[in-house]
């Protein structure tokens, strides 16, 4: 439990960071992801999990990392 607490705190710092160090240069990001078509977002987002599934599965099955 002690990690996963760890884990959502992780990811709310590194969520909130580029708010907090550039707040105008996220609202033009943001304005740019509306522009975007949904099959655009959907496929990034697809994307993002794999890579994110495929650095967890190597950090718990190899030895790459300690």
């Amino acid at each position: 439990m002690k990690l996963f607490i760890t884990l959502i705190g992780l990811i709310l710092i590194l969520e909130g960071l580029p708010y907090a160090a550039s707040p105008e240069a996220m609202q033009r990001w943001l304005r740019q992801i509306l522009e975007m078509p949904p099959e655009q977002l959907r496929r990034i987002g697809l994307i993002a999990m794999a890579i994110g599934f495929f650095l967890c599965y190597l950090a718990q099955k190899s030895g790459l990392f300690g």
